[in-house]
């Protein structure tokens, strides 16, 4: 029997992950700013333990990784799948916005890896799950900071990748596409109010498109939480997990389009180290 620790566990993917842990005879300890919502969604079961955990609050990460392993002894699979969205222009964006998205999505994620880490470095094992997205793979307009922070996630879970491989611990970065959740919701998405017409064309028109594929995404979430629940005990986890196949046409589309900038531009690229010893100077031009 494994121990899941799941932030964000009151609906969308961490309440599915939990359920499906549950069902698989796991132990979860799902955990939400109100632990009621998630005794709500899960009902009262022996292997569950309720938390509450607002992200941002590093001493409740610490109390409540604490009560984890007092409970349970160990945890062996952590989701850090708390996170919201953030529509708009980054010109468009206030100040106070871009820094809760950041509390939440970045500095929320690292004070419980940072919670949790040391009882996974005694134990020499376990799984981090981190909630990233295709945004946080390739950005686009309208997306801007909320993509800023899962391309922050990523680099974190990369180098956590490397620096706990040592010790018998597996970090992945979880990159959904669009799946039928909550997550353009109002409870899961913020918009930013001022609108610019000069954005008309691009974030005006990635609002549009949010508010008409609301529950129309192609991505079916309780196959998402089976294939995590399956992955958490998959030997040799890829660093990054690509979900749903518009994130993986996404990914092909910007990886030719990085082979391009590459051959376009590889002569300027590398025109910029010392010169070998008994070599004359000179700058390069682009190869077009």
């Amino acid at each position: 029997m494994r121990t899941w620790f799941i932030t964000g566990a009151s609906r969308g993917f961490g309440a599915l992950i939990a359920q499906r842990a549950l069902a698989n005879g796991d132990a979860v300890v799902a955990t939400a700013r109100s632990a009621k919502s998630v005794r709500e969604h899960l009902g009262e079961q022996a292997n569950l333990l309720a938390l509450d955990l607002d992200v941002t609050n590093e001493a409740q990460a610490q109390q409540a990784a604490k009560a984890a392993v007092d409970r349970f002894g160990s945890i062996d699979v952590l989701v850090n799948n708390a996170g919201y969205g953030l529509l708009g222009a980054v010109e468009e964006a206030t100040a106070q916005e871009i820094e809760a998205l950041y509390r939440t999505n970045v500095f929320g994620m690292l004070a419980v890896t940072r919670a949790v880490l040391p009882y996974m470095r005694r134990q020499r094992s376990g799984r981090i799950l981190n909630l990233s997205s295709i945004g946080g793979y390739r950005s686009s307009a309208g997306w801007g900071v909320y993509c800023s922070t899962k391309f922050a996630v990523e680099g974190l879970t990369e180098a956590l990748a490397v620096e706990l491989a040592p010790l018998g611990i597996h970090v992945t970065a979880v990159e959904p596409g669009y799946f039928r959740t909550d997550f353009l919701d109002q409870t899961s998405l913020k918009t930013s109010a001022p609108s610019i017409a000069d954005y008309h064309e691009t974030s005006g028109a990635m609002r549009t498109f949010a508010a008409g594929a609301n529950h129309q995404q192609p991505g079916d979430p309780e196959k998402l939480a089976g294939v995590l629940v399956d992955f958490a005990a998959a030997p040799n986890p890829p660093v990054r997990l690509p979900l749903g196949s518009d994130t993986v046409a996404a990914i092909e589309a910007k990886n030719a389009e990085t082979v391009s900038l590459l051959e376009a531009w590889r002569a300027v690229s590398v025109s910029t180290d010392f010169n070998a010893p008994g070599r004359a100077g000179g700058g390069a031009r682009a190869s077009r």
